[in-house]
């Protein structure tokens, strides 16, 4: 577990075997309800709204993706240059330290933006969580991918279509 993440008091004993996998079924299950839900719903809107709505939230949320990410790589090279000169004044590094922290904080934002928008376009075009995750783990060698998890039947890959 990361320095940022913690697990509260009262949930400690319920640690589920994968967090990542735990959290997107959860979150693939929330959107999956909220389809029912009403014009009130953010997601349900999504959901069952113009097509174009939810793609296009999944390339806005890419490209602010791509430009948290190269806020990351621009704040590390201010603290990279810093950081190597002699006499640096230690307030400039820190704050420069702070400064790469929070941009990748960022971007751990804007990556979870775009993870829920691809949920919400694959429930609405009717591809369940095990569907996606069958096909990532097809595209795992056998060393990679974990023991017992799900695939696609070789007549449902399609590689470049």
């Amino acid at each position: 577990m990361s320095e940022k993440t913690y697990i509260p008091a009262g949930e400690q004993g319920q640690v589920p075997a994968s967090q990542i996998g735990a959290t997107l079924e959860a979150l693939a299950g929330t959107i999956h309800a909220r389809r029912n839900a009403g014009d009130e719903s953010y997601t349900h809107r999504l959901l069952t709204g113009n097509a174009d709505s939810p793609l296009k939230k999944v390339v806005e949320e890419s490209n602010e993706v791509a430009l948290a990410a190269k806020d990351v790589e621009a704040a590390r090279a201010l603290l990279a240059g810093v950081s190597g000169h002699e006499g640096s004044h230690s307030g400039m590094v820190e704050a420069f330290a702070k400064q790469a922290d929070a941009a990748c904080d960022h971007l751990r934002y804007e990556a979870a933006d775009v993870v829920y928008h691809l949920l919400v376009v694959l429930e609405r075009y009717g591809i369940d969580i095990d569907e996606f995750a069958a096909e990532l783990n097809n595209r795992m060698t056998d060393e990679e991918r974990p023991a017992g998890a799900v695939r696609l039947h070789e007549e449902h890959v399609k590689r470049g279509k």
